[in-house]
């Protein structure tokens, strides 16, 4: 696990957490701040992703050239 997928799945949850309570006190601006931030944190979470399968592959390349 890298810091990306760390620091996207966080801020996904901030933006799960805010948006909730945006539904609890009404307010359509913290509702939408909330998707804003989910959507970011996935975003970052999937690059997170994409870095370490992208490091995998080239563990498994660099393993097999080894003689």
């Amino acid at each position: 696990m890298n810091k990306d997928q760390v620091k996207g799945a966080a801020k996904d949850l901030g933006g799960k957490i805010q948006q909730e309570v945006g539904k609890l006190l009404g307010s359509t601006g913290q509702q939408a701040k909330g998707l804003k931030n989910q959507a970011e944190g996935e975003v970052q979470e999937d690059l997170g992703d994409l870095k370490e399968n992208l490091k995998d592959a080239k563990d498994a390349v660099r393993n097999a050239l080894k003689p």
